[in-house]
């Protein structure tokens, strides 16, 4: 079995200790080197190049937005960011995954070695996602969860609907869910929005406290206003509502009116939020009235609910193998039956703006 290979960049010696204990036990990962700042990581980079690199973002000699901003542009390799969980921090960890980070990775300032181990499942899986990425896709777009017993599904928060939402109105909805490589793949399709838009809900797997400052970001490059759900914000034209991290987004409606509801609950398909959660409520009050659309992500959440919106009369797409920095939610999508059209990632505003 070829094990991937991995390097740490962390200027903390008790990370460095942590994350590297943690991953070795893994039969499929190799821990091949450690690094304190990025100037020696490129030494270890020299004589033997990872799969994988894990990168702490402030550090000493050179910080790893730099860093990953010339790996970036020199040899592409995926990039797993860990970082501190702060508003602070936040905007310059959204910075590396617009450079083209894959996963986040986050850790408190304090309690810091209990914390990653008992994250440990969501920093394997994090490493094993970055492996499959597709890395043109990631030098292209350069210029999980703690485990539970049991997996749960969109039952957990909402029950399914009988396949009949309400009466067709003028009002269209655009639900999209995504993961690994969405943070890059929403940029592409949302700043290629007209600002006569429809309403857009988007999941995007993210931790908290991140969620907030990505949709700021992702508004001051857009035509169309993009901001952070809030409990009971209306769904309109030229408005696209991301989930919080660490919360359930769900689309409600009253009368001819969508708006969203923000929930806490149990973690569906180890996600909050869960595309799945989304996209079985936007098929129960919105139906033929909507587009689901599943994007790039590892894992099958989502692939579900696409099939629900499908069933309920909505228009569904899912991104194609070739433009996906990871394959896994959109290949689900497909073989469970629910997709209409597979299509670029470069197609999707069209599908977002026509609908049909």
């Amino acid at each position: 079995m070829k094990k991937i290979k991995v390097l740490l960049v962390d200027d903390s010696a008790v990370v460095r200790q942590v994350v590297l204990a943690l991953l070795d036990r893994e039969p499929d990962i190799q821990v091949i080197g450690a690094a304190s700042d990025p100037l020696f990581a490129m030494d270890k980079m020299a004589r033997e190049w990872p799969d994988v690199i894990v990168l702490d973002v402030e550090m000493p000699r050179m910080d790893g937005l730099t860093f990953l901003k010339k790996i970036m542009a020199e040899r592409p390799t995926p990039v797993v960011i860990c970082s501190s969980l702060t508003e602070k921090g936040a905007e310059t960890t959204l910075q590396a995954l617009a450079a083209g980070a894959v996963e986040i990775i986050t850790k408190p300032k304090v309690g810091l070695k209990g914390f990653l181990q008992e994250s440990s499942a969501e920093l394997v899986a994090a490493v094993r996602a970055a492996a499959q990425a597709n890395v043109k896709q990631l030098a292209r777009h350069s210029a999980t969860l703690a485990p539970v017993a049991v997996k749960l599904n969109a039952d957990a928060i909402l029950l399914p609907g009988n396949g009949q939402a309400m009466a067709q109105t003028t009002e269209r909805i655009v639900a999209i869910g995504t993961s690994t490589g969405g943070t890059q793949a929403l940029e592409v399709v949302l700043t290629a929005l007209p600002r006569v838009s429809p309403g857009i809900v988007i999941v995007q797997h993210m931790p908290e406290k991140f969620t907030a400052s990505f949709a700021a970001r992702l508004n001051g490059l857009a035509q169309i206003e993009v901001r952070e759900a809030k409990n009971n914000d209306r769904v309109i034209p030229g408005l696209a509502l991301i989930a919080p991290g660490g919360k359930h987004m769900l689309l409600k409606r009253s009368g001819a009116y969508y708006h969203v509801e923000v929930v806490d609950g149990p973690l569906v398909n180890r996600h909050r939020p869960s595309v799945d959660v989304l996209f079985r409520s936007v098929a129960k009050f919105a139906g033929k009235n909507a587009t689901g659309i599943i994007m790039t992500g590892m894992g099958d959440d989502g692939a579900r609910g696409l099939k629900e919106l499908h069933e309920s009369g909505a228009r569904t797409y899912a991104q194609d193998e070739a433009s996906c920095v990871v394959f896994g939610m959109p290949r689900e999508a497909i073989k469970m039956g629910g997709v209409d059209q597979v299509i670029a990632l470069g197609d999707i505003s069209r599908a977002v703006t026509n609908g049909r």
